[in-house]
């Protein structure tokens, strides 16, 4: 099986990069593509599964392709139709296109060309051929439930930790955080920040053994606090606020925007970089407005998950409270209860002699009476 994990320094040397596209717009588009995918998802009912395998796909398919030869919305529609076969949830090539023209502007849709349908079948083919026929993904959200599982503590506590990190997962496939490590390793790192914001800690869980120096050790070994503070890094950088309004988010597929250059003079020199430390993970929740506890009150959590959740969200009830010294109101009428009506009488069946049994006669004659004996006639007697 191919492998689907990269160095960062990969990630910055992509075929679009090569191709004359800056880092930072590529993050945009595929930001933009995963995004796609999800609003798509959500307008057609389609599973967590289906949306999560599309994402990956499409970005396993910029690691060989580039953004200025294949548009990032039909890569994107193509790669939403090749996961709900591969997560038996398929849907005709009409109802895609259909949802597709509502989501997105007139001229993203010019991307699509003459015959929408034609265009990402053709580009089916290639996805298939690029991703080298492998359909089987996993996710960071299958592991999640098994990990909390292990936490000794209240089960109410156990279901807040899941549903946060599930949130955190679904706004993770809008990086690249699928093609640098394994979904083993990013639930650990999940489960590890929403601990850390919750300030939920337990020293012991199921399954401890003396050699476990962490919970973790159960599931992935040799995995060191720099790699989950990475990926911790990475999600927290998702919520921070950013300037967009220099983003031209409805820029053309296929026409992204030409990197600058800098002028500089053939004597000029470049002041070095500063090495400044990077804050730890404890540092940043310090800096950003986290809330210290967050809840939820679906307790459906499995079954129904959100399409993409957001780590600023208050699940609190957002309906006017009475004053303090406020008559309570008045309770709504209610109708008596209905009379029982007792059901009509009905005269029972006439009764009706049983037939008597046949006997028949002794000795009956046969049905078919047998035949005379032959014989061969006067010539041979």
């Amino acid at each position: 099986m191919p492998n689907w994990y990269y160095e960062k320094k990969d990630l910055k040397n992509t075929p679009s990069i090569r191709d004359g596209l800056d880092y930072e717009t590529e993050r945009r588009y595929r930001k933009e593509g995963a995004r796609f995918i999800m609003n798509c998802c959500m307008s057609m009912d389609l599973g967590h599964n289906t949306m999560a395998t599309g994402v990956v796909f499409f970005h396993r398919f910029y690691m060989f392709q580039s953004f200025r030869q294949f548009p990032r919305y039909v890569t994107a529609c193509c790669c939403l139709f090749l996961a709900g076969k591969v997560e038996e949830t398929p849907k005709q090539y009409s109802d895609v296109i259909r949802t597709v023209r509502t989501l997105i502007s007139e001229q993203a849709f010019m991307s699509f060309g003459d015959d929408p349908k034609e265009e990402v079948m053709t580009l089916e083919r290639i996805l298939l051929q690029t991703i080298k026929f492998d359909l089987q993904v996993e996710h960071p959200h299958n592991f999640l439930r098994k990990y909390v599982k292990c936490l000794k503590g209240e089960s109410v506590k156990q279901q807040k930790i899941v549903q946060t990190a599930w949130n955190f997962a679904n706004d993770l496939l809008t990086t690249t955080v699928c093609l640098q490590w394994e979904p083993q390793i990013i639930a650990v790192a999940l489960i590890h920040l929403v601990c850390k914001l919750s300030k939920f800690t337990s020293s012991k869980w199921v399954g401890q053994l003396p050699t476990h120096l962490r919970w973790w050790d159960i599931f992935v070994a040799d995995v060191t606090m720099e790699i989950l503070e990475d990926i911790c890094h990475q999600v927290l950088d998702l919520y921070e606020p950013t300037n967009t309004s220099t983003t031209n988010t409805e820029s053309l597929p296929q026409l992204p925007p030409k990197p600058k250059r800098a002028k500089m003079s053939p004597t000029s020199k470049s002041s070095p970089i500063p090495n400044v430390a990077k804050p730890t993970i404890d540092e940043k929740l310090e800096s950003m407005p986290v809330p210290k506890f967050m809840t939820t009150e679906n307790a459906n959590y499995a079954n129904y998950p959100p399409a993409y959740g957001t780590m600023f969200t208050q699940f609190t009830s957002h309906f006017p409270q009475p004053p303090p010294n406020s008559q309570p109101l008045p309770p709504y009428p209610t109708h008596p209860p209905p009379v029982p009506v007792p059901p009509p009488h009905v005269p029972p069946p006439p009764w009706v002699p049983l037939p008597q049994h046949y006997h028949p006669p002794p000795n009956p004659p046969a049905y078919y009476p047998q035949p005379p004996p032959r014989h061969r006639g006067d010539f041979y007697p």
